[in-house]
């Protein structure tokens, strides 16, 4: 799986419909995320594509949160973005506002790890430390089960998603905190940089 788009050219698609800082910050988080497991899990050679496709995976949800999956086709077409790379994209938004399914082990580690970011985020935003570096399954098991806190993050999909890969939730969990601690300095040095 492969992209003729450069991240520079990514990065400029994303932030011509994206300008809240959330936004962009869980643009990036996802987009470390998603390299860290295409090299933990074998992928090494598609890294770019994996983070691409998860920098880019609420390019339309900022401007259309009504029409969530369904206008990203064409805004990423427009961005000069091949068919394959706006499949993978829309996948992870299967069954709550799309119909194209997760196929590849990408479109199932993005559909997976994409609403628990969320919740791994604020649950970090609580920690003293404001931080995944020092953050335990444990602690965050708790958070999970406790449906008030980050309650936009779907326990459902999150849970879907892990039996998507095979994998019960505290290996998704550890794996997905793994992958937030490997980009957190840089994403915090990103985001300064917008701040500029």
């Amino acid at each position: 799986m492969e992209t003729k788009l450069t991240r520079e050219q990514a990065v400029a698609l994303l932030k011509k419909y994206n300008k809240e800082p959330f936004h962009i910050l869980h643009a990036y988080t996802v987009e470390g995320v998603m390299r860290w497991f295409a090299k933990e899990m074998g992928y090494g050679e598609e890294e770019e594509y994996w983070g691409l496709v998860g920098l880019l995976h609420d390019i339309d949800f900022e401007l259309y949160p009504e029409e969530h999956c369904q206008k990203a086709p064409e805004l990423l077409r427009e961005g000069g973005a091949e068919e394959d790379l706006i499949h993978s994209v829309c996948s992870h938004g299967y069954g709550i506002c799309c119909d194209v399914e997760p196929v590849h082990t990408m479109e199932k580690v993005l559909f997976a790890a994409d609403e628990l970011t969320g919740l791994i985020g604020a649950a970090a935003r609580m920690r003293p430390s404001k931080s995944v570096m020092d953050m335990e399954v444990s602690s965050l098991k708790k958070k999970f089960k406790d449906k008030r806190f980050a309650a936009g993050c779907s326990r459902d999909v999150i849970k879907q998603g892990a039996e998507r890969l095979g994998w019960g939730l505290d290996e998704l969990f550890e794996k997905t905190i793994l992958a937030m601690r490997s980009c957190e300095e840089n994403i915090n040095h990103m985001m300064e940089q917008e701040e500029k």
